[in-house]
């Protein structure tokens, strides 16, 4: 394996946990997975930020997130996945946690 491809497969494995991550923390806040993987819907920054100080992990996660543009904020300025954090949302947790795919 080169080590361009060993570099990819870390961040697609980062990625997938950075995912696992937020669903899991999106439940123990009350939300439901469609609220990121819905471009339309996403949770306020507010919120976000509420998250992040209750889970300090969340802060981490959405950094990796946008940065690595697996998300980022829609034109309502809320935190949703993109087209592709979606595809990786959806190949994880099956259709029902990303209809969009």
């Amino acid at each position: 394996m080169t080590p361009n491809t060993s570099t990819a497969a870390h961040l697609q494995r980062s990625l997938r946990q950075c995912l696992a991550t937020a669903a899991e923390l999106l439940y123990q806040h009350g939300h439901v997975l469609e609220s990121i993987t819905l471009p339309h819907r996403g949770i306020e920054r507010r919120e976000l930020a509420a998250i992040s100080k209750q889970s300090p992990e969340w802060a981490t996660c959405q950094k990796v997130l946008i940065n690595s543009e697996a998300a980022s904020y829609n034109e309502y300025g809320r935190f949703v996945l993109t087209s592709m954090g979606r595809e990786l949302m959806f190949d994880m947790f099956g259709e029902g946690a990303a209809d969009c795919a």
